[in-house]
């Protein structure tokens, strides 16, 4: 039995998206990134912050968008 936790990446601190393998050391450039475009509306959105671009392959199973 696998235990899944999916943290929504427009709620999600910069700590608790720092804590994810893929995007570690960028939370805050998500954030960033979340609060001046008014969130994400696509986990594609994520290729778009600075420092992430190609980097987020494989985390869309640990990532989530919440109201879509």
């Amino acid at each position: 039995m696998t235990e899944s936790r999916s943290v929504d990446v427009n709620t999600a601190s910069a700590d608790e998206l720092d804590a994810l393998p893929g995007p570690r050391g960028h939370g805050p450039e998500i954030v960033r990134y979340r609060d001046e475009r008014g969130g994400f509306t696509d986990l594609r959105q994520l290729e778009e912050v600075p420092g992430l671009a190609g980097k987020v392959d494989g985390i869309n199973a640990a990532l989530t968008i919440g109201d879509r």
